[in-house]
């Protein structure tokens, strides 16, 4: 189908600012861009029962976590959330919006954590920061008030490559066992040949010269991106990895690889709903305030997530 009626209007505003794409400005010019951009379209943050922050010992230097909590009492499952950016932007303020309403839709407490950016600090260091987090939190979420035995794991582009390198990481460390894990529009190959991304060329949209520039930073030589904790569609083996909830949007370069890695997870014998969402771009989750779509993306992964809390057994690897 044609671009969303709500899409097609973005991309006209945008080309009446005369903008440049991300990738034309510096990496400080463009944190500062993206970030507006995203606010600009998150619509009206969502008020939850409290948000907290605190610092937990990382790998790097203390790291920063944002704690939203559910109305309800404790204790509740976890989801830890990871903010997209291309590894080389965003902050946990990139995620406030989705991370407030995935808390209030799921009835869970959501994490996320300010995690270290390229290319001040290449891969693996974000991978790194986002794998402390996830052992710190299954360690201390009651002390939170979550449940350890229901803990997620998600996150969007970026972030939902780091996301499932976590529990690649889990898988080859005997834990922390996830309940579910929520994967928009991930990274999951460094050199993917695939048709969205030869497809992906209008300079108004995130196209495959984005994804190029955000690799670029994030790897400090080409050759890490052989590494299946950066290229997670190059894991030989997918098996045993938790239930995952994939998706993916019409238009966006990142879409097949994205949805080839659901395909292996299901070869695999893993859980996957997946969904593709017509007409939509990358970056659509993060736009509830301006798109339809969004909206119902969000909706729909807080149902997957909320099925899946409802259905974990409470066993967990140590």
């Amino acid at each position: 189908m044609p671009l969303d009626p709500q899409v097609q209007a973005l991309r006209e505003r945008r080309a009446a600012s005369a903008a440049p794409p991300l990738y034309e400005m510096s990496v400080e010019q463009a944190r500062e861009a993206d970030l507006a951009d995203i606010r600009e379209a998150a619509g009206d943050p969502e008020p939850v029962a409290r948000v907290t922050e605190l610092a937990i010992p990382g790998p790097g230097g203390p790291l920063t976590l944002r704690v939203y909590r559910a109305a309800g009492a404790a204790p509740q499952p976890v989801l830890l959330y990871l903010f997209g950016g291309g590894w080389t932007l965003g902050t946990i303020d990139t995620s406030d919006a989705i991370c407030r309403a995935l808390t209030n839709a799921a009835g869970c407490t959501t994490v996320a954590v300010g995690y270290r950016l390229a290319p001040e600090h290449p891969f693996p260091a974000a991978l790194e920061d986002c794998w402390t987090t996830a052992r710190w939190l299954a360690d201390h979420a009651g002390e939170l008030g979550g449940d350890p035995y229901r803990l997620a794991i998600g996150g969007d582009s970026a972030g939902g490559n780091l996301a499932a390198a976590v529990t690649l990481l889990a898988k080859e460390r005997s834990g922390p066992a996830f309940t579910h894990q929520l994967l928009v529009y991930p990274n999951t190959d460094q050199l993917a040949d695939t048709p969205s991304r030869r497809a992906s060329t209008d300079p108004l949209l995130f196209n495959h010269r984005s994804v190029a520039w955000y690799w670029s930073h994030y790897l400090a030589d080409p050759e890490d991106g052989r590494d299946p904790l950066a290229s997670p569609l190059l894991a030989k083996d997918l098996s045993g990895l938790p239930p995952a909830t994939v998706l993916t949007a019409e238009y966006d370069p990142l879409r097949d690889e994205g949805e080839l890695y659901a395909e292996r997870l299901r070869e695999a014998g893993v859980p996957v709903h997946l969904t593709r969402y017509p007409g939509m771009v990358h970056g659509f989750f993060a736009m509830s305030g301006v798109l339809d779509g969004g909206r119902a993306a969000v909706q729909q992964a807080a149902q997957c997530l909320r099925k899946a809390f409802d259905g974990a057994s409470g066993v967990r690897l140590p």
